[in-house]
């Protein structure tokens, strides 16, 4: 989905800048005017627009987990006979997030104005998801605000739960990389000098093996400050290229068909998919509304593409199955649930199965990822070192030999 940069000006009065992504220029203005804001002017934005909006406003954004607690909080007070304004006022005391804090301070105020409690949230940017604003405005428009309060926390801890799995499936992998790199360095700056002279007093030819290695330490240590440019050349090199839409494709096709992690990627994104589109129909949203949300919740362009598509096909009379099927994009098995869902009518039921599914499955994979990955390493580290040390021990054997023999 392309981005948009803007200049609007808040509900306050104050002028706000930043990136929206949306189908087209038309539908990032309308997401401004639905988010309280008074567009000045809305361009397609450019990769490093993009990549400065990362790197500047990625810290403003707020947790799950504060969400799923302030929705579980908002819940109790409320159902204790706390009107909506007074349970606001204590949450905003009570969160410990500021940028939640003030979003929900901000919309305390605007519902003592009189406005709805959904158009208040909306009005605080991208602090409160989408799928908390519909399924918020659902429960007024029914009278069923806790309901809808009490499952966005449930989705939200989900969330939660299932990205602090895939974390936990790559912090491993990470250290230990990080070892091995650590090592190597190590091993090229104290190591290897100390033979390269040793080998130099020899006076005799170097194997080719040991020749690329004292190359690469004398570089490491004498050109570092290249070493250094080229990597952090070649590290905004690939955030640049990620954020035009060819290399987002491509990363998002990387991330789906790598070896490994790729089953992970499917399988966290069915998960999410599930829970969210029930969670959104459960709570009397439209199918072509929750699917479209949806849709924004999915990191994977590849699978927003797919849900897009989809909400189309749905638009036009097709059953959701179909597109989705045809998208070759998810799993089978939940795509056969869906199906079965349209057919008896229990779609709500099937999806909140197939998300259970899919959520133990995360599960499974990361215990199966860290237990693959880890001897994986530890063989590359050995291989690595190993090559080092016969690199090393090579020329120390043939001068050995020619004592031998003499």
């Amino acid at each position: 989905m392309p981005s948009f940069k803007y200049s609007a000006y808040s509900s306050d009065g104050k002028e706000i800048k930043g990136t929206i992504e949306a189908e087209d220029k038309q539908d990032a203005i309308r997401q401004l005017k639905n988010e309280g804001s008074t567009p000045i002017d809305v361009s397609e934005a450019s990769a490093f627009d993009k990549e400065i909006n990362f790197s500047i406003g990625g810290g403003k954004k707020v947790k799950s987990r504060d969400l799923s607690v302030f929705c579980r909080q908002f819940v109790s007070i409320t159902s204790a006979g706390v009107t909506i304004v007074d349970a606001l006022d204590m949450l905003s005391d009570q969160t410990e997030s500021e940028t939640l804090k003030a979003a929900i301070a901000d919309t305390k105020l605007s519902v003592q104005k009189g406005d709805t409690l959904a158009n208040s949230m909306a009005k605080q940017g991208n602090v409160f998801p989408k799928i908390m604003l519909s399924m918020v405005a659902a429960g007024e428009a029914t009278g069923n605000l806790e309901t809808a309060f009490s499952r966005v926390g449930e989705q939200m801890e989900k969330q939660t739960r299932i990205q602090s799995l895939v974390k936990k499936a790559m912090i491993y992998p990470i250290a230990l990389l990080v070892v091995i790199i650590g090592v190597v360095i190590a091993m090229m700056i104290l190591v290897i000098p100390t033979f390269s002279d040793m080998y130099k007093d020899m006076g005799q030819e170097l194997p080719a093996i040991t020749r690329a290695l004292v190359a690469c330490s004398d570089f490491i240590v004498n050109r570092w400050y290249i070493l250094i440019v080229v990597i952090a050349a070649l590290i905004i090199g690939i955030k640049v290229f990620k954020a035009t839409e060819m290399g987002t494709y491509l990363f998002a096709n990387i991330a789906i068909k790598a070896p490994i992690f790729g089953t992970l990627t499917v399988k966290t994104a069915s998960a999410n998919f599930a829970r969210t589109l029930s969670t959104l129909t459960a709570s009397g949203i439209s199918m072509i509304e929750a699917l479209e949300i949806t849709a924004r919740t999915m990191k994977n362009v590849i699978f927003r593409d797919a849900l897009n598509d989809a909400r189309d096909k749905v638009a036009q009379g097709r059953p959701l199955s179909e597109p989705l099927r045809n998208s070759a994009v998810f799993p089978n098995m939940i795509i056969h649930m869906i199906g079965i869902g349209e057919e008896t009518g229990s779609m709500e039921d099937m999806l909140v199965t197939a998300a259970t599914y899919y959520e133990e499955e995360v599960e499974v994979a990361t215990e199966s990822i860290s237990e693959i990955v880890q001897p994986l390493i530890i063989v590359v580290l050995a291989g690595i070192c190993g090559t080092i040390i016969m690199a090393i021990l090579i020329p120390m054997f043939g001068m050995y030999d020619l004592a031998g023999q003499e």
